[in-house]
């Protein structure tokens, strides 16, 4: 396929998404099964183009002359060129002739929006794209920066690596995939990154045998920062309550040098399919699996008994959104009010398992206040034996002292978000019983 002929692809996968109102991956799935004569490059070119164009929606459609709300897909997609990928007007008029499956030409309007690509006079919904009525809620998270933070958002992640210390160190894994580029992350001591390409194509790691051997594992920094901020140790007894794939799970078992007990669980038994294969590939031999099964409360025996208890809170996902673009366009106000309900059941099922003198950590992937410092003060006044810990303090033991800055403005906790740390959003509090 040629570029434009990509192009077009793009702009009716993006249709099919808006009028279809369903997440792109599943859209861009069905285009490949009814365009079979389009091979795997010519795929991954259409879905990059694809998250580029709902990356920027917002912005693209601005600089377009649409109104927030009303975008579409060909306004978009060919916003997003110059957007996201820094064409000019002339570029994309070369990729839209009209001839052999490429997009019309283009208009006068259109070249004449492209050329100034003027963003004057937007709300800072659009110049951060994000939906329009979360902007109270980004506001009153970032306030003038909301702007900034949610731009940062709209970017394309880099591929982010947690090396597992049970199989060796991160000198050892820099050597092992140095023909990919990797450099040390800025904060995790575990952390490598590495760039993705021009077209938001990442390296097949899969096929790589320090990936394969388990020396590495796909993490982002921000969710092994938060891993590493809770201070486990070795010998402890650790329930990780939302422990899904288990991402956290891993880091945990390395920070504890396979020492002590790792309970994983998840009330939903199928987001821990996939810890199994994980676990051996690491060589983690201090976790157990707690699958659900059925009314039986299959934690009962660890009531009062835990040093830690991580919970990974059920979230709107508002800081992962570089990495699923179209979610803040199919997220809905319902959505965060049932996810507060969640949180609140989390933090107070949580509380069973803490023993005297250990501690709870609350993590989410969100940016709102409503969803993190909101929810900790609740838990807190609901909860006198409950005190929450600096985490600056926890920071420095962590051996991170630069994390500190993170500390939040808002209450308990110290936020991550990738205009200011670099890695996707993140809250992490600590919260210790008397």
């Amino acid at each position: 396929m040629t570029p434009a002929a990509r192009l077009a692809a793009a702009i009716e996968t993006l249709e099919d998404v808006a009028s279809r109102r369903r997440p792109a991956a599943q859209a861009l799935k069905d285009w490949g099964v009814s365009h079979r004569f389009a091979g795997s490059k010519d795929r991954s070119a259409i879905a990059s183009l694809v998250w580029d164009a709902l990356r920027v929606r917002s912005s693209a459609g601005w600089i377009m002359g649409c109104a927030p709300g009303r975008e579409n897909a060909r306004a978009v997609a060919l916003g997003a060129l110059v957007r996201a990928r820094g064409l000019d007007a002339d570029a994309v008029s070369a990729l839209c002739t009209g001839e052999r499956h490429a997009p019309a030409p283009l208009s006068e309007e259109e070249r004449a929006r492209l050329t100034a690509a003027d963003l004057s006079g937007a709300p800072p919904h659009v110049l951060g794209d994000y939906p329009e009525w979360l902007e109270e809620q980004l506001l009153q998270a970032w306030g003038e920066r909301a702007g900034e933070e949610g731009a940062a958002l709209a970017q394309r992640a880099p591929v982010d690596l947690r090396v597992n210390l049970l199989a060796g160190d991160r000198d050892k894994a820099l050597a092992a995939l140095a023909h990919l580029g990797p450099q040390p992350a800025r904060f995790s001591p575990w952390g490598l990154r590495i760039a993705v390409g021009p077209e938001g194509r990442a390296p097949a790691l899969s096929a790589e045998p320090a990936y394969a051997r388990g020396l590495v594992e796909v993490q982002d920094e921000g969710s092994q920062l938060a891993a590493l901020l809770t201070g486990a140790e070795p010998g402890w007894q650790v329930l990780d309550l939302c422990a899904g794939g288990g991402g956290k799970t891993l880091a945990l078992a390395a920070m504890m040098e396979n020492k002590g007990q790792i309970y994983a669980a998840d009330k939903d038994g199928r987001r821990l399919m996939p810890i199994f294969d994980r676990l051996e590939r690491a060589g983690a031999r201090n976790v157990q699996v707690r699958a659900p099964r059925g009314a039986q409360d299959v934690l009962a025996d660890l009531e009062g008994r835990c040093d830690l208890v991580l919970v990974d809170a059920p979230c709107t996902g508002t800081g992962t959104w570089r990495r699923n673009p179209d979610a803040k366009w199919r997220m809905r106000p319902g959505a965060l009010a049932q996810r507060q309900v969640e949180q609140d059941e989390s933090l107070a099922q949580a509380a069973r398992f803490v023993k005297p003198g250990g501690r709870l950590a609350y993590v989410t992937c969100s940016v709102l206040v409503a969803e993190n410092e909101a929810r900790v003060n609740a838990f807190l006044a609901a909860h006198a034996d409950f005190l929450p810990l600096d985490m600056a303090h926890a920071a420095r033991k962590a051996g991170a002292p630069d994390l500190a800055a993170f500390v939040s403005p808002h209450g308990p906790g110290l936020r991550l978000s990738p205009a200011a740390a670099g890695v996707d959003g993140f809250y992490v509090a600590l919260l210790a019983r008397s």
